[in-house]
């Protein structure tokens, strides 16, 4: 079986996780500036979230474009990373409308830190059902950026405890460091050939 099907289901359930996150932003009573100071936080946690879930959209794309086939295995992956995904609205919407203290961030980092696993796992099942000429698994090479995040995800849920603001910070930091479309899938393509 190709990847398109895997793909075009991905994309709708991101784009519904989107909707939803946005629907969380509540139009204010009035009509004076005043009025959204309220509505920063909820605006800067969907702002955070938004990123993240383009920076899973960019990445889910250009790994599955690697992909020669999906298996069962590569599908429950998928589903399980989706399933972490489509908890941001809610995590999301508690961290900005409790002002990110530190209870609702942490579950963030936690609701973080469990899609970064669910990714490498549906990255994993990749690799295996590719072999060992797989893309993929030159392309990630090392992946130390997908070794580093779970570490920092991990060290925010407990900073968000002791210093709220480090641990947001952390989650930005991580954002950032993923923001820019990952190029070694892009290379090794390039280098091992078109997709068949």
């Amino acid at each position: 079986m190709g990847t398109n099907r895997l793909e075009a289901f991905s994309d709708g359930v991101l784009a519904i996780i989107i909707t939803i996150m946005v629907l969380e932003l509540k139009v204010p009573h009035g009509e004076k500036l005043d009025v959204l100071l309220p509505l920063v936080p909820t605006f800067l946690s969907y702002v955070l979230s938004f990123v993240y879930l383009g920076i899973y959209w960019n990445n889910h794309h250009h790994m599955l474009h690697v992909a020669t086939r999906v298996t069962g295995p590569m599908l429950w992956a998928n589903l399980y990373l989706l399933f972490w995904l489509s908890l941001f609205p809610f995590a999301t919407g508690w961290m900005g409308e409790n002002h990110f203290a530190p209870m609702p961030s942490a579950l963030y980092g936690l609701v973080l830190l469990m899609a970064a696993v669910a990714y490498w796992v549906l990255e994993q099942a990749i690799i295996a059902s590719e072999g060992s000429a797989s893309l993929l698994r030159r392309a990630v090479g090392r992946d130390w950026k997908g070794k580093l995040s779970p570490v920092l995800y991990a060290v925010a849920i407990v900073t968000t405890f002791l210093v709220p603001w480090i641990a947001l910070a952390i989650y930005v930091f991580v954002a950032i460091l993923w923001l820019v479309p990952d190029p070694r899938i892009e290379r090794a393509l390039h280098r091992g050939g078109p997709r068949p």
